[in-house]
């Protein structure tokens, strides 16, 4: 597939971001050895804290693989996480969750400052672990987005959907934001009316249209927070749902992807018969994702897309994605390039109710 370079995204490989490295379920007491943005990364659960911890994966004594040498002694016996440090599996260097190594079993002096390794910044989020990731290496730049219906009661939350890795390059994935177009053919649901806003890290599409497959209007807002994490508010046949998708880069074209749906129940408290229906909404709302991931595992790289004026604004959402990929110093003026709302020829702009449909998420 295409790589970054090909769709003249800017200097960096990889965008800057908040990205799902792992489901929340998945770290327990043993660590996990992870692969994204061509780095082997360590992954784990801090004793004291309790939080996660990533690391770059190799101990800088002599570039043993933190977490993915399960045979040791220290791993066998769990030993091997001492509070919220990780003692490397060969020589028992142990490195403290900013990446600095702060004991060696053997020596009594200073600890090498050169054996330092890279600390990733990690939000534990809606039963997601996260990491921020910037080729630059500076903090975050914005937070992660967080739903507050994820703590309601009457809210059943999702067990994430693990659908692997795929070879294609994520600028592909954020052009369904712009897509108005492949919503009736692809998905049974021809767009009524529909548009973009883009509010600087922010890409918000809002359409709807009648849903074939249920018989009933589907009003959705959907936005993406940076490049990685997509949530979209949708009602439809009198279900209300967030649904989640999230790709992270696993190398330069090739990246890895995660579905989820958050369902309101009809009970202030949702009963084990609620969580059956949540169940199966979220099975209906992958198959419609699924749709598109058959498209998507089909076709060749689109570095260059002929774009019609009655289109969706294609083009706009690519300049919107570019910012991840440019030096800091130049997102300010890529924001204020492509900050506002685009709309698409021969369709309707959104009614006043579509408008103020998921308002409150981004005030």
């Amino acid at each position: 597939m295409a790589k970054a370079t090909e769709y003249k995204l800017g200097p960096n490989t990889f965008p800057r971001g908040w990205f799902v490295i792992a489901e929340s379920s998945e770290l327990g007491e043993d660590p996990l050895a992870l692969r994204f943005f061509e780095r082997d990364l360590a992954l784990y659960r801090g004793k004291d804290s309790g939080q996660p911890v990533l690391l770059d994966a190799y101990c800088g004594h002599m570039g043993t693989h933190l977490t993915a040498s399960t045979s040791a002694a220290i791993a066998t016996d769990n030993s091997h996480i001492e509070g919220d440090n990780i003692r490397c599996p060969y020589h028992g260097w142990r490195y403290g969750p900013d990446g600095k190594v702060n004991d060696i079993p053997y020596y009594d002096g200073p600890c090498p400052r050169s054996s330092a390794i890279t600390a990733y910044p990690t939000r534990e989020i809606m039963g997601c672990i996260m990491m921020w990731f910037d080729p630059d290496g500076l903090e975050p730049q914005f937070e992660p987005p967080m739903l507050a219906e994820w703590n309601d009661e009457a809210w059943v939350n999702w067990d994430l959907d693990h659908l692997g890795e795929i070879d294609m390059h994520p600028i592909e994935v954020i052009d369904n934001m712009a897509d108005a177009r492949h919503l009736g053919p692809t998905h049974g649901a021809p767009c009524e009316y529909f548009e973009n806003e883009y509010k600087d890290h922010i890409i918000i599409q809002r359409q709807g249209g009648v849903l074939a497959s249920y018989g009933c209007m589907l009003q959705s807002t959907t936005w993406y927070t940076g490049p990685g994490i997509l949530l979209s508010k949708q009602e439809f046949g009198g279900q209300e749902i967030y649904e989640l998708i999230a790709n992270t880069p696993v190398d330069d074209g090739k990246i890895k992807v995660w579905h989820g749906a958050l369902h309101k129940s009809a009970n202030p408290v949702a009963t084990d018969e609620d969580r059956a229906i949540a169940k199966e909404v979220q099975v209906g709302a992958l198959a419609a994702f699924a749709a598109d991931f058959s498209v998507w595992a089909n076709k060749r790289s689109a570095t260059r897309i002929i774009q019609l004026p009655t289109d969706g604004p294609f083009n706009r959402g690519r300049d919107w994605y570019r910012q991840f990929h440019l030096e800091i110093d130049n997102v300010p003026s890529q924001q204020q390039k492509i900050n506002g709302k685009a709309h698409v020829k021969d369709m309707p702009e959104p009614p006043a109710e579509a408008i103020a449909f998921g308002a409150e998420l981004f005030e």
